[in-house]
């Protein structure tokens, strides 16, 4: 039985990105590999917290994730992180990829909540959650080690 592995489902191509766009990171190749090591579950946890697509884009600050317009969004993403990594759980998921710098999904880099396009060293709302239960976390820069 194959490993499950959540993926990020901007990075597969789904168009659920705050600006309803994706982000095709993994070439199809690249997802043929990743694919006969693992059963690919494709995520989105500002969908599964109850945001539209598209939407106003979210930071983290000062522990709140807010929206650009001001909009305090954190119960959703929180709602959206804990719902998929219950489900994660029951799934008997323990990895998962996810696209970096995300405000839920960022591992490393979030946007530091000032919109101005500047990094800072963090984890989004659903990477924590996921870290907080054991799970380990790869981004677009470690696809190599997981193939």
């Amino acid at each position: 039985m194959k490993e499950k592995l959540l993926v990020s489902a901007c990075m597969l191509g789904a168009g659920c990105r705050y600006d309803g766009k994706s982000k095709p990171i993994i070439e199809k190749e690249t997802l043929d590999k990743l694919c006969l090591k693992y059963e690919i579950i494709p995520i989105c946890p500002e969908i599964y917290g109850g945001l539209p697509t598209p939407r106003t884009p979210s930071e983290i600050k000062d522990g709140r994730v807010v929206m650009k317009d001001g909009t305090d969004v954190t119960v959703n993403f929180c709602r959206g992180a804990k719902c998929l990594a219950d489900m994660a759980n029951s799934l008997g998921a323990k990895m998962a990829l996810l696209k970096e710098r995300s405000p839920s999904c960022g591992y490393r880099f979030v946007y530091d909540g000032s919109f101005s396009a500047t990094l800072i060293e963090g984890s989004g709302i659903f990477a924590s959650e996921l870290l907080s239960r054991g799970f380990s976390i790869y981004t677009e820069d470690d696809i190599d080690s997981l193939i």
